[in-house]
């Protein structure tokens, strides 16, 4: 009993200094330590599978984070940048470098379907050149195949009454809606004039207000030199509605007004307008006016239709979608009301014709609208 305990002690003594110094263990550690072994792998696997999906989520909270502050940061950073640019609100207002349809001839009218105008170039100043589009009546459709430019400038002559057109920002004078409109009015036997303002489409010179007008103003003389006695309407859309009525309102101080004035989509004036307009995101920003408006007005940028009714003596026709998204139906319906309680129209019919929203005629499909020949009339 004696011996068997000392040789247990002395296998336990033996295993403790062979441990100590590193040796292969014995026969009972053997055991132990493969279960041991085995054990520790598996927990590492597992705790190393845990790591990487956090990890994972980890990296892509972070890298979402970053984004958003970035993000944020360039938020900021516009109106300031807006502020110390005013040309870049300018840009914005006038959008003249995007050009809609791409790749389209504007020497080429017919490209769009249009066989019966004729394209021309006019100088309204020094290094200013704009392209013109002049669409003949249905009933000269006919006899315009074929025919120069002066063929076309003699037919203003002819006894139809003569609607020059003032597109709105963006795009240019053969944008596919414009063209739709142009077939329309000539169906309904009217000569139709449009042309692009300086800096846009293929015409030559830096955009500005007082510059748009000027080109508009020369297009109206150029008509009314070759037109005798035709009628010759004004019909502003959108940011032409601006140009419509800084045309208008210079024709009544020299005292040649034009026979009527139609305002599709109008606004106010373009600071109500930016306001409101649904792309404005910095609406709700602190100091919106300081940022955004006060630059425009810096830039020259006015259009004050609501200023220039007041000194404008012809009929006025408003037509304007309740679902416009561009020009708030409001706005063109604030403007009625100012032209119909002022002084200078009190000898001249003002009517205001609203297209329901069910209509879906939006910003730019008013010419769609089957009664469009009767309002005219």
């Amino acid at each position: 009993m004696r011996k068997r305990n000392e040789s247990v002690t002395v296998e336990h003594e033996r295993a403790a200094a062979a441990a100590a110094a590193g040796a292969a263990p014995g026969p009972l550690d053997k055991g132990c330590s493969l279960r041991h072994s085995l054990r520790l792998p598996a927990a590492a696997a597992a705790a190393e599978g845990m790591k990487r999906p956090l990890g994972r989520r980890y990296g892509l909270w972070f890298r979402l984070r970053k984004l958003i502050i970035w993000l944020l940061g360039v938020y900021i950073a516009i109106p300031f940048l807006v502020k110390l640019c005013p040309a870049i609100q300018a840009k914005l207002v006038f959008l003249n470098f995007v050009r809609v349809p791409y790749f389209i001839d504007l020497k080429r009218p017919q490209d769009q379907g249009l066989n019966h105008t004729c394209n021309y170039y006019l100088q309204p100043e020094e290094d200013v050149t704009i392209g013109v589009w002049h669409t003949v009546p249905a009933a000269l459709w006919k006899n315009a195949r074929g025919k120069d430019q002066l063929w076309f400038e003699e037919a203003l002559g002819s006894n139809h009454p003569v609607i020059l057109y003032l597109h709105g920002n963006a795009g240019t004078r053969g944008g596919d809606h414009r063209v739709e409109l142009y077939k329309v009015l000539s169906s309904l036997g009217y000569h139709v004039v449009t042309f692009d303002y300086r800096g846009w489409g293929d015409s030559i010179g830096s955009p500005s207000e007082r510059g748009m007008t000027y080109d508009a103003l020369h297009v109206f003389d150029w008509i009314k030199a070759r037109s005798g006695d035709n009628p010759v309407y004004i019909w502003g859309h959108s940011l032409g509605t601006g140009v419509a009525t800084n045309l208008v309102r210079r024709l009544c101080e020299r005292e040649t007004p034009p026979d009527a004035l139609i305002l599709e989509s109008p606004f106010t004036n373009i600071r109500e307008e930016a306001r409101s307009h649904p792309f404005s995101i910095y609406r709700y920003f602190p100091g919106f006016d300081w940022f955004f408006l006060d630059p425009i007005t810096t830039s020259g940028i006015r259009f004050a239709n609501d200023e220039n009714v007041k000194y404008i003596s012809c009929s006025l026709l408003i037509l304007h979608a309740e679902d416009d998204p561009v020009v708030p139906f409001h706005l063109g319906k604030k403007l009625y009301n100012i032209a119909a309680t002022s002084r200078s129209f009190r000898d001249y019919k003002v009517q205001f014709v609203p297209f329901h929203t069910d209509l879906g005629y939006r910003h730019k499909y008013i010419y769609r609208s089957p009664e469009l020949p009767r309002i005219l009339r």
